[in-house]
């Protein structure tokens, strides 16, 4: 898979008479936290990785899922999302005809992978009845300027607004819901999507919710400026840190189970590997370690 430029970038706002100093999503800063090589071999040195099954599986149902909003509200029905499901595979495999290549031989079959798609996809109306909601918002581009100049920047699955103006912050994952001990971290996302939220609208969102498909559970959380503004410190923090990996040049690896899905096992020193040479530091000293979005 090659390194494709940041989806952020057709959208990104100039930030007029400021010298922004980088940018940070939540999947980026979520690699720092998980480990700073990683971060180094995603954000730095563009390493390509290859296409998985559970990625592409997101990415298709996702897009049916945003598209399924655009019909009229008594179209929203599981078997008009089954049917969605074949065109969405087709045209993401027409603008990335590399994703084809992880079926056949050694990789699972097409048809049983669309399978498991349509059973991701059915578990969502258990959860939801899409024909009783009009969101206010799909795939939506957001960021925000903190006043240290770092700009904060991500998408959102989707945005409910209520009559009375509360704000729901919605998003999909096809997997399953994480333990008790993981839920914060799957809650930093959504806490870091409401401080942009919040920054940019004056409006502290009234419900966070995370959609899971893949065990067909929901984890909702109410948060308030205090939580904002500890998240706020907290990316700050995590900011901070990745200035001071990038001036001495320490990106280091830190081993934990996740280290068992990790394309970068072969240039790792954890398993015996070399990091490539740091590619050569750009005069602006913000653009070495700017986000780019997964």
């Amino acid at each position: 898979m090659s390194a494709q430029p940041s989806p952020a970038e057709p959208v990104s706002t100039p930030v007029d008479g400021v010298e922004v100093l980088g940018a940070l999503s939540p999947s980026r800063a979520g690699d720092f936290m998980s480990c700073p090589l990683l971060y180094r071999y995603r954000t730095i040195d563009h390493l390509p990785e290859p296409f998985s099954p559970d990625a592409v599986r997101g990415t298709v149902v996702h897009k049916v899922l945003e598209d399924l909003f655009d019909l009229p509200a008594a179209q929203r029905t599981p078997e008009q999302a089954r049917d969605m499901l074949v065109p969405a595979w087709e045209q993401l495999i027409e603008g990335e005809p590399a994703i084809a290549e992880m079926f056949g031989g050694e990789g699972p079959d097409v048809a049983e992978w669309l399978v498991t798609c349509r059973t991701v996809l059915d578990r969502y109306f258990t959860l939801e009845d899409p024909r009783r909601l009009e969101p206010a918002e799909r795939e939506l581009y957001v960021e925000a300027l903190l006043d240290s100049r770092l700009l904060l920047r991500g998408f959102v699955d989707r945005i409910d607004v209520a009559p009375e103006g509360a704000i729901r912050v919605v998003d999909y994952k096809t997997g399953r819901s994480p333990g008790e001990a993981f839920e914060a971290k799957a809650l930093f996302q959504m806490k870091f999507y409401a401080l942009v939220i919040w920054r940019t609208r004056g409006v502290v969102p009234a419900m966070l919710q995370l959609i899971y498909l893949g065990n067909g559970e929901m984890l909702r959380y109410v948060p308030d400026e205090q939580d904002l503004l500890a998240t706020e410190r907290k990316v700050e923090a995590i900011w901070q840190a990745i200035r001071l990996a990038q001036e001495s040049g320490d990106w280091r690896p830190n081993p934990s189970r996740l280290c068992d899905w990790c394309a970068h096992q072969a240039v790792c020193p954890e398993f015996g590997g070399t990091p490539p040479p740091l590619p050569a530091r750009d005069s602006d000293p913000g653009m070495l370690v700017s986000d780019h979005l997964a």
